[in-house]
């Protein structure tokens, strides 16, 4: 599943959150609708069977409420991608990331084998259909996250390679799966940032605090023993880098995955770092961008929803630029792009209490075209408008509203765009004014879930007004422009 991920820790957002966010992007010919629901924990399956890879796992009797994102669709299992759980705990899955053939060669990937010729069925490992709900609702921190899926996959295996993000008020950690058995995690540094562009991304590495104090690292039991017997250490200095040992830097990964790197971190650092020309210090193909640096300013909502909708506007590689050489538009793979299913951000906030204390940042469809509209997450239901998203296209759906709204204004960008950002910041300034209301009100922490289930409906209905209304602009819009168009009054 393509994606891109942000990570922000605490000491480089706006107000001291911790922000984790990513992109749900389709496979290519491919469209998933989502939905926005709340798992009750009488509803949460004690034992659990995959339905691609038929894996069965037991689960722990005391599961907690969470928030999750899975298929409007039946079939292919549930896809819980997002979350947050009633500690504030919160994770993304997953990211699909890419290794090498070293890897798979010395620990292969666990796949499903039906059964055949007299063979029985072979169960496959645990993958991104699955993660979210064998881990989110038993986890109190981020960093029992990854202890936790870290066991599952030591145990069972996985037929993909994935990274998976977790957060709490304090801490932000990001895990990456090494072939069918193997992984590492590595905390982000409360300063920094993370980019992720569908690549295993983590290059410095400290096997040290891994196997001792484990204060910024975690990995699987037997990784050193991994890494020496099958020559995977490529470092010459002694300093082990985990991107050359296991991860890619193919001629495809420069079209699909570096640029997406390479803008983000041009976005948040623009100045102390030369990005574009002959002398770059980065450029588009560069292999060597940092897994996580110190952003010049510090990181807000409304960048993570800039920079996770771009295109590369600012450069001539933009598919909507109407200057520049027309054989650079659309060289390299958009973060906002056609596929995009799902925006998701977890807020989590310090300086509010436990009950009010996460928001979840959401946006449907493609995101150049999009809004982004904020929750409470401490309920026990969610708005119809953002739980609905089956086979059927419905403006009842904030989902088929926004697929919608981008298929028709992508065929006529220059004049719809306006309108859209107008859009856009109506949606995102109402909800920060009913959030700002809200926290206001329950600032002693007395809201229950039924008081923010109203504040929610709210949001959600503003929001369905406002997409109702961009949808009737970009369709008059469009209509006045289909080529077909003829009328008496023609001159």
């Amino acid at each position: 599943m393509p994606c891109t991920t942000l990570l922000v820790g605490k000491k480089a957002t706006y107000d001291g959150s911790t922000m984790i966010a990513r992109n749900e992007d389709s496979g290519a010919g491919h469209y998933n609708p989502k939905k926005f629901v709340v798992v009750e924990p009488q509803d949460q399956p004690r034992h659990y069977k995959s339905v691609l890879s038929h894996v069965e796992i037991e689960l722990p009797d005391n599961p907690m409420r969470y928030t999750a994102m899975p298929n409007g669709l039946d079939g292919e299992g549930i896809w819980g991608a997002a979350g947050v759980n009633s500690a504030n705990v919160s994770m993304t899955a997953t990211e699909t990331i890419t290794t090498n053939e070293r890897v798979l060669g010395a620990d292969p990937m666990v796949c499903y084998e039906p059964a055949q010729d007299g063979r029985p069925e072979k169960a496959g490992g645990i993958g991104e259909e699955d993660i979210v709900s064998i881990t989110l609702p038993y986890i109190c921190s981020a960093r029992e996250g990854v202890q936790r899926l870290g066991s599952l996959l030591e145990q069972y295996g996985t037929y993909e390679m994935n990274g998976i993000a977790f957060s709490d008020v304090d801490e932000i950690w990001w895990l990456e799966t090494i072939g069918g058995h193997h992984w590492i995690a590595r905390r982000v540094p409360d300063e920094a940032y993370v980019v992720m562009p569908n690549q295993l991304g983590i290059d410095y590495f400290s096997l040290e605090d891994a196997f001792g104090e484990q204060k910024e690292f975690m990995c699987s039991a037997d990784l050193r023993e991994f890494i020496r017997d099958n020559y995977l250490d490529l470092s010459k200095d002694g300093e082990f880098n985990a991107r050359y040992a296991f991860g890619s830097a193919s001629d495809s990964d420069h079209i699909y995955n570096t640029p997406r790197a390479w803008y983000m971190q041009r976005y948040f650092n623009p100045a102390d770092t030369w990005w574009d020309g002959d002398d770059a210090d980065y450029r588009p193909d560069s292999d060597d961008i940092t897994w996580c640096r110190e952003p010049e300013r510090k990181i807000t909502v409304e960048d993570v929803k800039y920079i996770l909708s771009s295109h590369y506007q600012g450069t001539p590689y933009d598919p909507y630029a109407v200057h520049g050489d027309p054989s650079l538009r659309g060289s390299f793979r958009p973060i906002g792009v056609n596929r995009n299913n799902f925006l998701s951000l977890t807020q989590i906030r310090p300086y509010m209490p436990e009950n009010i204390r996460t928001i979840e940042w959401l946006a449907l469809g493609s995101n150049v075209f999009n809004a982004f509209v904020p929750f409470y997450a401490n309920v026990d239901t969610t708005p119809a408008y953002f739980a609905t998203a089956g086979k059927r296209v419905t403006t009842e759906s904030f989902y088929w509203s926004n697929r919608m709204i981008g298929a028709l204004a992508d065929t006529q960008y220059g004049s719809c765009i306006q309108p859209i950002t107008r859009y856009q910041m109506e949606v995102l300034s109402r909800g920060r004014a009913i959030l700002n209301r809200t926290d206001k009100k329950y600032a002693d922490g007395s809201a229950s879930p039924a008081d923010l289930e109203k504040v929610n409906q709210e949001i959600s209905d503003m929001a369905q007004k406002a997409t109702d209304d961009i949808l009737d602009k970009v369709l008059f819009e469009v209509s006045n422009r289909m080529k077909n168009q003829f009328s008496l009054s023609d001159r």
